[in-house]
């Protein structure tokens, strides 16, 4: 089964290269998903109605469709919508004596999020629209922002230092980078401040964005977590804005996350 997610992961690098041929061996890949149970007889129908969706607004470009979809796209990396069996691969672990339990998926609903967002907006990957260079040190900056966010955190009691390798590293990367990063910087960089900059500017649909991010995919682990995710979706947004590519937000996004699972209490601190 495990290599049906590595394809998974490797159609969403191809993605961005080949967008026509990365759907059709999706398409292929769908049976494969489907005779393992990751995808049920009704995600077929869920799966069927969205591409009726994204044909119909190909051919007429309606407001009403591209915001329903892009809707949708949020129900599935929320796992709203019926119809999938993610693959469970860790089962309320500890990575470390003072972490509270982990829980993690391989998410197929949330991994076919990049799919539906090229298609509202082709440029999702790289931006059309010219960028001012940035020099090295503005990069090294932003990244040690980030790392602020988490020595914040553990300055509040909400993380703890603890450095420690897990077994299981192999699986939190691909699941990591491709079904969680990759889709929450297609969603909330990649399409929605990008298709918001050129109509109210960089600052404000940077600032709708981020608060977006944080609030509803971040509102199941409490307050803290919403107000940090919001301002880590403000640095990503940085980096969308400076580089207008949406591989650098996604490894930032991921390299922030990496970085918590390592040296930091995951995914929050459990005192004893």
């Amino acid at each position: 089964m495990l290599a049906t997610w590595i394809l998974l992961a490797l159609l969403l690098i191809i993605l961005r290269y080949q967008p026509k041929m990365a759907w059709i061996l999706l398409c292929i890949l769908i049976g494969a998903f489907y005779s393992v149970g990751v995808v049920t007889p009704l995600g077929i129908g869920v799966l069927l109605a969205l591409g009726g969706l994204l044909y119909f607004f190909n051919q007429t470009k309606s407001v009403i469709l591209e915001c329903s979809i892009f809707l949708l796209a949020v129900a599935l990396s929320l796992h709203f919508i019926p119809g999938f069996n993610n693959l469970k691969v860790l089962n309320g672990v500890f990575v470390s004596p003072d972490s509270s339990p982990y829980t993690m998926y391989f998410n197929f609903d949330k991994g076919i999020v990049p799919f539906l967002m090229i298609v509202l907006l082709p440029s999702l990957f790289i931006s059309k629209e010219p960028r001012k260079p940035r020099g090295v040190l503005s990069w090294v900056l932003l990244c040690l922002a980030l790392l602020g966010l988490l020595l914040l955190a553990t300055s509040l009691g909400v993380l703890k230092f603890e450095f420690h390798i897990p077994e299981w590293i192999g699986s939190f990367v691909l699941a990591n980078v491709f079904f969680v990063s990759l889709a929450e910087e297609a969603l909330f960089r990649g399409y929605l401040q990008q298709r918001l900059a050129p109509k109210i500017g960089q600052i404000p649909s940077l600032c709708i964005a981020s608060i977006a991010f944080g609030a509803v995919l971040h509102y199941r682990g409490g307050i803290y977590l919403v107000i940090f995710a919001t301002l880590a979706g403000v640095l990503y947004g940085i980096a969308w804005i400076w580089s207008g590519r949406l591989w650098v937000s996604t490894l930032l996004h991921f390299g922030l996350n990496l970085t918590h699972l390592l040296f930091f209490t995951y995914p929050s601190y459990l005192p004893k």
